[in-house]
Parts: structure tokens; C-alpha cells; sequence
């Protein structure tokens, strides 16, 4: 029986279908989790349930004390356990990405120094070290400009700034939720670019020998302009040219290369404008949240299983497109306490609607980006076009009501999933 070691941070939306996915093939699952160190003893759990994703070389000792005979593979089902797992995998001599690779990666800045050097479209960019450099912009800078937080991810700390004033406010800002969400807040810094105009698309893939296998590419129907980046409808197949898919592929491929990267999930997000293909990042795993959903029809089977196939050296499923799909993350409209949503079956009649799944809780503290990096749910439709696709999922959230108790103080202080 194969043996797989998952990192599953106790805020994720994927645990559960990862788990499903490695029953499914009769593999033997170790967790380990984030839960709080202090607590998890007195509800009983073992040390692996409290091992702390943020501090992977820590982490690496607490796992491999508790792991006795080794998994044959080692996945991170989300962002917080990257790191920790290409450091158990180098260390139990295991085939995946190297942990130098996986950082470089997760950090903004280091992207954008390597897109830089490698002769791909980059922004102009540089380096916030603290908030006393909100003054002025640093030439040759214009504005608008994006102000980003070096390691978060799903739009947490991006936001875009138009005016001197505003640039101020969004520094300061960033700066505050970076503090609150990174243990190394305080020697990060943040990273001021030039803003891309242009839609922005995302690729789904998976590397084998570092040979990027497309299984879906994304079209963002809603345009991400900002101030804030809250990211809505995810689309597939994508409805551009072909070419232009190809280049996208081709980039993202060239992007894999140029970090490291070599095999495993990876989710690139790009724009693309006159100027040709802007690649904005590349992730060491898949898209977040429930939109892996999507993929069900093309892959024939879950994209958690496929992942594990590959990660336990299982055949995998071939890909096919025969009809669109797609998905909306429900926009939170504001920040508040979360109380339920309402007319769940009418929007589930909307022709082509193939579920709705309410993630937040009752109770839930919510808010959008920049704080935020979560959903109310997520809306899944097919159809026999993109377009068709959109549609409904347009109509079905429309149908749908939500509840959210703004008048209850919340300080901005947020516990997000991923996406």
C-alpha cells in the first residue's frame, strides 16, 4: 500500500476532497496539521497535528520525529505547507520541487527580480522596506501603481493606488495586514510595481520531468482593475485564440524553468494586454478554494486524485474539453459578521448550475480583499459554451441573498483560507 504524508492547514477548503481522493486509491494517509500547539494536547491529539507550517524548518524536525516508516510521496494541499514539504521531500529523498524553488515562488519580490533578469514582460518594481519610504514614488514609477505584500496570497494585501495620497494610505495599510498574516512581517518589506492593464486569465498545469502538462486554462470574464483585486468567475475553455494560448503556455513553461520548478501542480496567474503575456505568479500547487471542482468532467476524475497520481507515481487521466465549466467564488460585498444566505433553490434552477456550496458559517467574521482572502461559497456551472457558462453563473448569483451584519464592529484582523 503507498503511503502519502498530507499537510492539511486546519483553514483550508481542500482537506476534504484530498483525503477523499487519497482513499479513493487505497493509499495510507498521514495528516499533519496547524492546530494550535498549546491546545491541541488537551483535546488529545498527537504532536503532528500541531506542527507549525510558518516555521518550516521547525517543522520538519516535529514531523520526522513522528512519522516512523516514510510516506512514498509528501503533498501540501494548500500555500502554508509548501515550504515544510519540499524540505521533508529533500530530506526523505523524495522526488518534487527543492525547497529553494518552492521559496522563490512564494515570494513576490524574488519573482520579480528573477522575471526581471530572465527577459520575460515585467513591471517596474521595487522594494518597500518600511513604511517611512510613503513619501514619494521611486522613479521611474507613474502612477497607478500596485502595492503587494511579499507572501500572502488570493488578493490579501494588493491594492491598487492612483494618487500620492492614496499610495500613502495603501502602504500603510499592506503594511498593516502584512504584520498581522507573516511571522516575518517585520524583515519582509513590501513590493510596489507598475499596475498591468489588460485581463487576466489562469493557468492550471501539472510538471512531470519539468514539462508543463496544460490541463486548463481560465478565463476571468470580470475585469480586476482594482483598488482591491477580489477574484469572481473562472472559466474553461478559455475563449481565446489559440496562439494566444500557446504563448500562455509557453510562458508559463518558461517560468517554471527559470525557478526552479520541476514537477508537481503549479497555478499560474497572468494578464495579457498589447504588449503580450504577462506572467504575475506561478504557485508550487493548484488553484485554491473548491474551484478545483471544475475540473471534474475534464480530467474524469478530481483533481486531488489526479495530483496524487502523479505525487505516487500512478497513471494519469487523460484530459478532454467537450463542454465548458466554470466557477464564481461568491463576492463578499462587505465586511461584517456573516449570518446565512437565503434563496439557495432558486439559484440552483438556474439552467446549467450544477451546485452551490455556502462556505461561511453563521457567526463567520467576513471581508473582502485587501483583508480578506476567503468567499461566502462557490457557485459551479457546465454548459456547451463559455459564454453559456457565464450566464448562468451571472443569473444564479443574482438569485442568491445574503445576510451580513455590518453593524457589529470588526477590526481588521482576518483568519482566511487560501485560494
Amino acid at each position: 500500500m503507498k503511503r502519502v504524508l498530507l499537510l492539511l492547514p486546519t483553514a483550508s477548503y481542500r482537506n476534504t476532497d484530498f483525503l477523499a481522493a487519497a482513499r479513493k486509491l487505497n493509499a495510507e494517509i498521514i495528516c499533519a496539521a496547524d492546530h494550535c500547539h498549546q491546545l491541541a494536547p488537551q483535546w488529545g491529539m498527537a504532536p503532528i497535528q500541531s506542527v507549525p507550517f510558518d516555521q518550516p524548518e521547525v517543522a520538519l524536525k516535529q514531523v520526522l520525529a513522528a512519522l516512523g516508516r516514510a510516506p512514498d510521496a509528501v503533498l501540501a494541499v494548500d500555500d502554508a505547507g509548501l515550504e515544510l514539504a519540499a524540505l521533508l521531500r529533500e530530506r526523505l529523498h523524495l522526488s518534487g520541487n527543492s525547497p529553494s524553488a518552492v521559496r522563490l515562488t512564494r515570494d513576490k519580490l524574488a519573482f520579480r527580480r528573477l522575471l526581471q533578469s530572465g527577459g520575460l514582460n515585467c513591471p517596474n518594481f521595487y522594494h518597500c522596506r518600511d513604511d517611512a519610504q510613503t513619501a514619494t514614488l521611486i522613479a521611474p514609477l507613474q502612477f497607478p501603481v500596485v502595492v503587494k505584500a511579499r507572501r500572502l496570497c488570493a488578493s490579501r494585501g494588493v491594492i491598487r493606488a492612483d494618487t500620492p495620497q492614496a499610495f500613502t494610505q495603501a502602504v500603510q495599510w499592506v503594511h498593516d495586514i502584512q504584520v498581522r498574516a507573516d511571522r516575518d512581517a517585520a524583515k519582509l518589506g513590501i513590493v510596489v510595481e507598475s499596475f498591468i492593464p489588460g485581463r487576466e486569465y489562469a493557468l492550471e498545469g501539472l510538471l512531470q520531468d519539468g514539462k508543463l502538462r496544460v490541463l486548463a486554462l481560465f478565463d476571468k470574464p470580470d475585469p480586476l482593475d482594482g483598488p482591491y483585486f477580489e477574484e469572481t468567475l473562472y472559466i474553461t475553455p478559455s475563449r481565446l485564440p489559440q496562439a494566444k494560448q500557446d504563448e500562455m503556455a509557453q510562458t508559463a513553461q518558461r517560468g517554471c524553468e527559470m525557478t526552479g520548478l520541476m514537477s508537481g501542480p503549479i497555478h499560474a496567474e497572468m494578464r495579457v494586454n498589447e504588449h503580450g503575456v504577462w506572467l504575475l505568479e506561478i504557485a508550487a500547487r493548484s488553484i485554491g478554494g473548491l474551484c478545483s471542482r471544475v475540473l471534474r468532467h475534464a480530467l474524469g476524475v478530481s483533481l486531488e486524485e489526479c495530483i496524487l497520481r502523479h505525487a505516487l507515481g500512478l497513471p494519469l487521466p487523460q484530459t478532454r474539453h467537450d463542454q465548458a465549466s466554470g466557477v464564481m467564488m461568491i463576492p463578499i460585498p462587505g465586511r461584517g459578521i456573516f449570518q446565512g444566505a437565503h434563496n439557495l433553490s432558486g439559484a440552483l434552477h438556474v439552467p446549467g448550475i450544477s451546485d452551490i456550496e455556502i462556505t461561511a458559517n453563521p457567526g463567520q467574521i467576513v471581508a473582502p480583499p485587501p483583508e480578506g482572502a476567503s468567499y461566502l461559497g462557490f457557485i459551479f456551472a457546465q454548459g456547451t459554451s463559455p459564454a453559456a457558462v457565464e450566464s448562468s453563473l451571472r443569473q444564479a448569483h443574482q438569485r442568491l441573498g445574503f445576510e451580513i451584519d455590518a453593524d457589529i464592529p470588526v477590526k481588521r484582523v482576518m483568519a482566511s483560507r487560501p485560494l
